[in-house]
């Protein structure tokens, strides 16, 4: 499972996170998604940790601590929605409020 750590500040790097979860446990990894068109850090990271109880006390310690000037905000991550799905079937979407059309040519 990861950790999403969200209200970073964009200049907030690998470097400087790591050690943070650190003091909990082994951190396995540290992920910073970026905007594809900028390239930028978008203000949020994922950390992985190697045992959830580590996980736990990274989140009950950190979530809500304020850190490089700003509130952290820290919990477990959600599962990625599948991209290719595009949810449930739009069903028939004409109708509308019954107006009638008498359309003559």
């Amino acid at each position: 499972m990861s950790i999403y750590v969200g209200n970073l500040s964009y200049e907030v790097t690998q470097d400087h996170l790591k050690p943070v979860f650190e003091d909990y446990g082994k951190v396995t990894r540290v992920h910073f998604p970026t905007d594809r068109e900028t390239g930028r850090a978008r203000g949020f990271a994922f950390v992985e940790m190697s045992q959830d109880a580590e996980e736990d006390a990274a989140i009950t310690a950190l979530d809500g601590a304020e850190w490089m000037g700003r509130v952290l905000k820290v919990n477990k991550a959600k599962p990625r929605e599948n991209s290719n799905s595009f949810g449930g079937g739009g069903g028939n979407r004409s109708g509308g409020r019954g107006f009638k059309t008498n359309n003559r040519y």
